[in-house]
């Protein structure tokens, strides 16, 4: 330990001496790093937002839409594509939902509008507000909460009522400070004037959309306002997480009968699991990890090359301090541990600030999407690892060299 601490410190009395030197080598080595954990974490970051995104429409529920959902697998992993199917209708949810008998909770939704505004007196909206034709059941099946007022009753579904509940950041933006004022005053909903009954809990932005920018209409109103030209979607939300697998099929097999599909047909529909795509996603996301390793390593052998032409040249300057040592009694192997440790300090200075500089820039990306504080911790021992790898490499020819010099010689070295 004592002589380790030695080394040590004849290694940073050496980097002190040669300062632009040894900068430039550092920041190299910290350049190859930074680029292998700061897109590392960066995919770390995002593989945690597409989880929270996914989650928070609901692990245990599932959805029949009209995108036929196309599953690949190949050598390198699997590849999804979306192929847009035959349009669900209005008819075909309500069917599936009255004959649907599973444990399990039904809703059914339409997207009406995704570029609408809302103005309540002066006040107006950006043209860029999410409006949803849905039933009574919406709320349960997506997990929403009312931060006030009530939800549609089944009569106001059924009748097609001029109602609305508002998300929060609608309601923010055109009631301001006085949200909670906001039930039971009317508003334009484009050119149809509906009266607010609620407004919903704040979701917060995700990386795909603001799901507080949004407002909630009956989904006989959004079909009088907007027709009944857009694609239904099913929710099924089932009571028991672990029954969901059988849960799809029987749907699945609800309606299929409903489209009086003949059998040995592919279906002209898809059931999507929330998870299982988030899994697809984050699986395809190791390309990008492999592309990381693969710029890092080549930058690190950049930077194997020319901490050794550094080290060489650091042996070919201390020759005759290498040769007071040997002639004082230093052995072959404290030499070569004494150039060994200089070269590892000077990699693993690199990789320390590549590794915090990466953590903080995929983090930033992280502050936008929402995410969390993520300290990828493999790959930092990964980095720290190569760093060591690198001095290692680079360093084990100057000292063997270094090691074999003639005392004699080396004290008349000039």
């Amino acid at each position: 330990m004592r002589n380790l601490l030695f080394n040590i410190t004849l290694a940073y009395r050496a980097l002190r001496n040669n300062r632009m030197r040894s900068g430039i080598t550092i920041a190299v080595i910290a350049l190859g790093i930074t680029a292998l954990v700061g897109i590392l974490t960066t995919i770390e970051v995002m593989k945690k937002a597409i989880s929270s995104s996914f989650s928070s429409m609901g692990v245990n529920s599932f959805q029949l839409t009209s995108d036929v959902i196309k599953k690949k697998k190949h050598s390198g992993g699997m590849s999804i594509s979306f192929n847009e199917g035959k349009s669900i209708t209005y008819a075909e949810a309500k069917l599936f939902k009255e004959r649907y008998t599973y444990p399990a909770t039904v809703g059914i939704s339409v997207n009406a509008n995704s570029i609408e505004t809302v103005h309540f007196g002066s006040e107006k909206t950006n043209p860029n507000i999410s409006v949803t034709g849905v039933d009574d059941a919406y709320l349960t099946v997506n997990d929403a909460k009312l931060s006030a007022g009530r939800n549609f009753s089944a009569s106001e579904i059924q009748s097609g009522s001029y109602v609305c509940i508002l998300g929060e950041g609608t309601a923010k933006k055109i009631f301001k400070k006085n949200i909670n004022k906001a039930v039971g005053q009317e508003v334009f909903i484009g050119n149809f004037k509906c009266m607010v009954l609620g407004i919903l809990a704040s979701k917060g932005a995700s990386m795909f959309m603001n799901n507080d920018n949004s407002v909630l209409i009956p989904v006989n109103a959004a079909r009088q306002m907007y027709g009944g030209e857009n694609s239904f979607l099913i929710t099924v939300l089932v009571n028991d997480v672990k029954m969901k697998t059988f849960a799809s099929e029987e749907a699945e097999g609800i309606f299929r009968v409903i489209r009086k599909q003949p059998l040995g047909t592919q279906n002209n529909f898809s059931i999507s699991k929330n998870d299982d795509i988030a899994s697809m996603v984050i699986d395809n996301t190791k390309y990008i990890q492999v592309a990381a390793i693969v710029i890092c390593i080549i930058t690190l052998l950049n930077s194997v090359i020319g901490l050794m032409n550094i080290m060489l040249e650091s042996v070919s300057e201390r020759t005759r301090e290498i040769g007071v040592s040997k002639a004082l009694g230093a052995r072959a192997a404290y030499i070569r541990s004494q150039f060994l440790t200089e070269a590892i300090l000077i990699s693993l200075m690199g990789g320390t600030v590549g590794v915090i500089i990466g953590i903080l820039l995929g983090n930033i990306i992280g502050m936008f999407l929402g995410v969390g504080f993520v300290v990828p911790w493999l790959w930092i021992w990964l980095g720290v690892g190569l760093c060591a790898a690198v001095g290692i490499l680079s360093g084990i020819y100057p000292a063997i060299k270094a090691s074999k010099l003639n005392p004699i010689n080396a004290l008349r070295y000039e």
